[in-house]
């Protein structure tokens, strides 16, 4: 059983438990000698990071752990998320971490592991290795310890492998593009590959201080990056997350389109050029019917998993399809990526804008969304609010409501300790009604 892992590595508050430095040390030991199976050869990982001041203490505390059972240990720094997978697979290593908490604030960290391979961890792995952790682990001799050292050109290594995702004789030429950085991972990166392809580059959140990543700006705060776009006339928007593996597309009228209409645009597009693998779409149970009644039109098919990309990307693997992604905007394009990667998608959108002579308002728009309403309740540490009966039947009555005009989705959040509850429905009030009751059930057991 797992504890520690949620549905994207180990999160938390920094210097609250799990991270701690403490900790990060022991998950540095155990994913260390779990990955070293064996006495002899080279064994090396890769550690990327986004800009939170805590990035410092994790890095080290996870050196010192991965050292100590004989890895040699190869420094990043500031990367993108999906620059971490591409680098443990181009640079040959046997694992690589990404310290980061994704869009969540500042005072928030975590731990995401990629294995070899450059995809994320199964569950199975994640569960050895939490046994390792309690277990503890034995250091490697003295004469075996690990190496550290710095790796200064990453990120112009990620910056290559994104272009090259794209038509070689793509330019963005003429286009005016505001970039949104989140004050995160690509402060450097994304505005410069837009540069370098030609684009006119506004950039918004390049200025991170170690406290600001995610504030007021990025993919959960778009409105800075909307105000921006229409100040300046700009043809589209591009908003990223703190570790740039979410995004968020705008229009040029300062309209906030999210994944599923990127993802809708990119399933037809590449539909219709005879590349979209096995006919479908993979997406979680919270990407709106609209976007499946789309794909249906075009007689193509939806996916569907459980929350998490890691789960979106484990079902493409099995089927052998190569889009899926997240309403959230974590779009995974396997041909060129092995995990979400949001700046690869926008430039991907804007390719579209180039080759099509169309709009971003007109591309961004591509089915029209039922109404969907998602609210959180926040529970503290150890309770249980969904077993509770009064919560079961409020959730119970709140099905039968829609039945047969729309969808409840009750979950755990794998990221913090909310449950979501989200319903989607043609029936504006009958949708606040049923999510409102079952929101209110929640909040009395929680409360209680």
């Amino acid at each position: 059983m797992r504890e520690l892992f949620g549905t994207d590595g180990v999160r938390g508050t920094a210097n609250t438990h799990p991270m701690t430095a403490d900790m990060a040390l022991r998950i540095g030991a155990a994913v260390g000698r779990y990955f070293r199976r064996d006495a002899g050869g080279v064994h090396r990982v890769v550690i990327g990071k986004d800009t939170r001041l805590s990035g410092y203490m994790f890095e080290n505390a996870l050196t010192a752990g991965l050292t100590s059972t004989g890895m040699n240990v190869l420094l990043l720094g500031p990367v993108p998320t999906p620059a971490v997978g591409l680098m443990t697979r181009s640079m040959r290593a046997d694992l690589g971490v990404m310290i980061s908490a994704s869009h969540n604030p500042a005072e928030d960290n975590g731990i995401k592991f990629f294995g070899p391979d450059g995809f994320k961890l199964s569950d199975q792995a994640e569960a050895e290795i939490e046994h390792l952790i309690h277990a503890g682990v034995e250091p490697a001799q003295a004469a075996r310890i690990g190496r550290a050292k710095r790796i200064d050109d990453a990120r112009f290594r990620y910056g290559e492998r994104v272009k090259s995702s794209l038509p070689r004789d793509l330019r963005l030429d003429g286009l005016k593009v505001v970039v949104d950085c989140a004050n995160g991972a690509a402060y450097r990166a994304a505005p410069d590959i837009l540069w370098e392809l030609g684009a006119d580059v506004i950039p918004v959140g390049v200025a991170p201080d170690g406290y600001n990543i995610n504030r007021d700006c990025g993919s959960t705060q778009p409105r800075a990056a909307a105000e921006t776009v229409v100040a300046h006339g700009a043809d589209v928007g591009i908003c990223l997350d703190g570790d740039a593996d979410r995004v968020i597309m705008i229009d040029e009228t300062g309209t906030v389109a999210d994944g599923d209409q990127l993802m809708a645009l990119l399933a037809t597009r590449w539909a219709a050029e005879d590349r979209l693998a096995g006919g479908a779409l993979v997406a979680t149970v919270m990407s709106n019917l609209g976007l499946e009644r789309h794909l249906q039109t075009q007689g193509l098919r939806l996916e569907r998993t459980g929350v998490g990309d890691r789960y979106v990307v484990e079902r493409m693997r099995e089927g052998g399809f190569n889009l899926g992604g997240e309403q959230s905007g974590h779009i995974v394009m396997s041909d060129y990526a092995t995990t979400g990667d949001g700046l690869m998608a926008g430039l991907h959108f804007l390719s579209e804008m180039v080759r099509s002579g169309r709009p971003s308002s007109v591309l961004a728009r591509q089915f029209a969304p039922v109404p969907q309403l998602l609210k959180n309740v926040r529970y503290g540490q150890g309770q249980q609010p969904l077993e509770w009966p009064g919560v079961q039947q409020a959730i119970a009555d709140a099905e039968t409501a829609l039945i047969g005009k729309g969808r409840l989705l009750i979950r755990r959040s794998g990221t913090e300790p909310l449950i979501r509850v989200m319903a989607e429905c043609e029936d504006a009030a009958l949708l606040e009604r049923t999510v409102d009751s079952v929101v209110d059930a929640v909040s009395v057991a929680v409360s209680a």
